[in-house]
């Protein structure tokens, strides 16, 4: 059941439905059955895609989760970029390529529109255009489109899980609740970043004024 409630979502993991990705919200519509109208990128024909599979009535897309809209695509401002990689690590599908102080920019057939690169952009030159006209929800995608939305995004969590070069983590190594206090030897490293993003905002800024 949760597979075929996954494959009805459009995947844009955009978390607006208060889930970490699109999974997690399908496997809490199959086992806790929670609303099926929390997913604004799936908007009224989404919501009666969830209807037919889960047997919940139809009912209105949920306000606080957003509103039914176009399909958008993301855009960098090369302008304005400095390259801080936020955007990079924010990109569920992998759609922003760029490295560390270099210009960064969006593959567009591989962009969501899920908005979660904005809010991290520390110079705010990351802006949304629409990408599908008049057309909203379900009208504004397709299978297609989603399938390769969550085959890029599926590809990165994996990614994300493998042990770096390929090792396997010692047999004695314990998981943890959480990344735990940062090392000493890492937080210069750390803090020359963030002294180098403060920098960037005041030129950035600077700019603007002028």
């Amino acid at each position: 059941m949760a597979e075929r409630i996954l494959a009805a979502l459009p995947q844009t993991q955009c978390t607006r439905c208060g889930y970490p990705d699109c999974a997690r919200y399908a496997s809490a519509i199959a086992l806790d059955q929670v609303p099926i109208n929390q997913c604004p990128p799936g908007g009224a024909q989404g919501i009666a895609r969830l209807s037919a599979i889960t047997g919940q009535p139809v009912a209105p897309l949920n306000p606080d989760n957003g509103h039914e809209s176009a399909r958008a695509v993301a855009y960098i401002d090369e302008d304005w970029c400095i390259g801080c990689t936020l955007c990079i690590k924010a990109c569920p599908t992998d759609a922003i390529v760029g490295s560390n102080k270099r210009m960064h920019t969006v593959i567009e057939p591989y962009c969501t529109g899920c908005e979660l690169c904005i809010p991290v952009c520390p110079v705010d030159c990351i802006v949304l255009e629409n990408a599908s006209g008049e057309a909203t929800g379900w009208d504004a995608w397709s299978d297609a489109l989603a399938a390769q939305a969550r085959a890029r995004y599926e590809a990165r969590v994996r990614r994300e899980r493998e042990p770096p070069s390929g090792k396997e983590p010692p047999a004695h190594a314990q998981p943890t609740a959480g990344p735990g206090p940062i090392p000493e030897r890492g937080a210069a490293p750390l803090d020359r970043k963030r002294e180098a993003i403060a920098q960037a905002q005041a030129r950035a800024r600077a700019l603007r004024q002028r």
